[in-house]
């Protein structure tokens, strides 16, 4: 039990954490706009997403049929709430790195015969994820990725088949945003106490064998999963057969859905850990990642761990019907009142004054000659002190660097304002030197996407950024 309470609050520590930082309240803002006025392109450079297709040459090469299925999806594509539903890895709540993610699959009839064309999401691998941006593809099962510069090497090209979100459009498609609440289990369970979490009560398992074999910290969706395999199934071809579930880096499981002697009602869902001989010698349809866990917004509203003005607003409208945004929310102007300094026994501010950060209750003379007193290695006033140290690691450097790993540069620029001016000039330490990482960062990236630096981490100088080791990756990946 107190294991069970432990992951918990981790958990939803984890996705707090996240939903604070990931996706800004302005990035949301400006994408939404962009997409309502029909600008797909715009609201995807908004949202940090490169685009590496070409919809004017699909009809080329699939068919009037499938570009326009493509020009209305994009139309459509939200890519905002893309970003915000992605997989993401502890401990710093980034995007899983080097995954090609299909959103739609489309069915063609090409030059060289008929192939599935795959619209897709890629994420970097982590060596160049600086800014945590995205590309957007086609992918045709027939000679790799089409329309993606040849330059741009994808460790991992080809679509994973755990994680896909064309069973899952909700997740990304403005138009099916409304189904996040019946595909997420909330619908069903509107009065439940707590979050959805595994074990024998979940309505069609089979007596209380998900107990058994799926822990209850895992904050697994076990209610949903005969539906969501059912799905799977149809969407595979399949009329039956197991569902094979990944959780982690080791533990699989297999869904075997036993429906009644007519065919009629639900079906009893049989939950079995899998073998490695089971795995290797059926090539399995696999349950998508987004069917296995409980979504974490759902987690977050039933704990009260966040509001729902706090959600993304189309996640607010179908997880709380009757809800009307209130408008992003704006973190407030740190400089926008001076500070107080205990200062010799006295209460002093410092605030702005001409767009830098300056002591208000001492006169220049005074200054000039503390700071000659600096110079000679003297003790400052503690004013000049609460000024250096707001220049070298101020109280906001977390959250600072919270938003440069999550690409949120502008917003992580604006603290830095709030704090110091616009016009300050920023001081050796520990704040200019994170500053100084992401643009080196950045630079990775560049080269990264312009094919300079392959698709070896070897090959390049890594930041000091700390990573999770593979174990702890292991053991993380169950946030998602």
């Amino acid at each position: 039990m107190l294991t069970h309470v432990a992951n918990g609050d981790s958990r939803l520590s984890f996705w707090s954490r996240v939903r604070r930082y990931a996706v800004p309240p302005s990035m949301i803002e400006t994408a939404t706009a962009r997409r309502e006025v029909g600008d797909w392109a715009g609201a995807c450079a908004a949202a940090g997403i490169d685009i590496d297709l070409q919809p004017r040459t699909v009809a080329l090469r699939h068919g009037q049929d499938v570009a326009a299925r493509l020009r209305a999806d994009l139309r459509h594509l939200a890519p905002d709430l893309l970003r915000w539903h992605l997989p993401r890895i502890a401990p710093d709540g980034l995007l899983r790195p080097g995954l090609t993610i299909t959103l739609a699959r489309y069915g063609a009839e090409g030059r060289a015969g008929p192939y599935p064309v795959h619209l897709v999401v890629r994420t970097p691998p982590a060596w160049a994820d600086a800014g945590q941006r995205i590309g957007l593809a086609l992918w045709d099962g027939s000679a790799g990725p089409h329309s993606v510069p040849d330059t741009c090497r994808h460790p991992h090209p080809r679509p994973s088949r755990r994680y896909r979100l064309d069973l899952h459009r909700h997740l990304w498609d403005a138009r099916r945003a409304s189904e996040l609440r019946p595909r997420s289990g909330a619908a069903d369970q509107a009065t439940a106490d707590g979050p959805v979490l595994a074990g024998g009560e979940a309505s069609g398992l089979a007596g209380g064998e998900a107990s058994g074999a799926v822990p209850p910290e895992y904050g697994c969706a076990v209610g949903r999963w005969a539906d969501e395999a059912r799905i799977v199934l149809a969407a595979e071809g399949r009329s039956g057969g197991p569902v094979l579930v990944r959780l982690g880096a080791r533990r699989r499981l297999l869904l075997h859905l036993d429906d009644g002697p007519d065919g009629a009602g639900s079906p009893a869902l049989r939950i079995e850990v899998a073998s490695d001989g089971d795995v290797a010698a059926l090539p399995l349809p696999v349950l998508p990642d987004a069917a296995t866990w409980v979504p974490p917004d759902l987690e977050l509203l039933r704990s009260g761990a966040i509001d729902a003005d706090r959600l993304h607003p189309l996640v607010a409208s179908a997880l709380v019907p009757g809800h009307v945004p209130v408008g992003p929310h704006r973190a407030a102007d740190p400089a926008g009142e001076p500070r107080v300094v205990e200062c010799r026994g006295e209460q002093h501010r410092i605030g702005l004054v001409d767009g830098v950060v300056a002591p208000l209750d001492h006169d220049p003379d005074e200054i000039r000659r503390e700071e000659l007193l600096v110079a000679l290695t003297g003790t400052p006033l503690p004013c000049l002190q609460a000024i250096d140290r707001a220049h070298r690691r101020p109280d906001g450097l977390s959250g600072v660097r919270e938003r440069l790993d999550h690409g949120d540069t502008a917003g992580a620029l604006a603290v830095v304002e709030g704090l110091l001016g616009p016009e300050a000039v920023l001081r050796d330490g520990p704040l200019r030197d994170e500053l100084e990482a992401a643009a080196r960062r950045r630079i990775t990236y560049g080269l990264y996407r312009s094919g300079l630096m392959g698709t070896s981490p070897e090959r390049i100088r890594l930041d000091d950024r700390r990573r999770p080791t593979r174990a702890r990756r292991s053991r993380d990946a169950l946030f998602y």
